[in-house]
């Protein structure tokens, strides 16, 4: 019987801690956002033109995101933020994702001990 992949991402629009279970272990690791980080001489200009490249910023974390969860078979994204419904709007538009397993939760701001516990209670309770 082959091991399902899972993995659980606790995230918010600024950064994402990515949680892959490894049996009764986990393997950690975080992806920042860039999203804001604005030139000064962007300050000046208009308000669209900050909105854009700020979505563009947000486009590219997603896409960093999708790299990853490409190789697990159920992915849990929880956080307090809808940045995670976000991100799933997002990989329904790609069919690469389609035999992909994935749940949302709404979480509070966590401890990195809190996040892995709850990736592991998720995936002990749902296999």
């Amino acid at each position: 019987m082959k091991t399902k992949k899972q993995v659980g991402i606790w995230m918010d629009h600024s950064v994402a801690h990515v949680i892959e279970l490894n049996g009764d272990s986990t393997k950690n690791r975080t992806i920042v956002a860039q999203v804001g980080e604005q030139d000064e001489a962007l300050n000046s200009r208009d308000e669209t033109l900050i909105q854009n490249k700020e979505q563009n910023e947000l486009s590219g974390f997603f896409n960093r995101l999708g790299g990853v969860i490409i190789n697990y078979d159920e992915v849990l994204l929880f956080g307090p933020t809808n940045a995670k419904t976000e991100f799933v709007n997002t990989l329904k538009k790609d069919h690469h994702f389609d035999k992909l397993k994935i749940e949302v939760k709404t979480a509070d701001k966590m401890t990195e001990n809190q996040q892995q516990a709850f990736v592991m209670e998720h995936f002990n309770t749902t296999s």
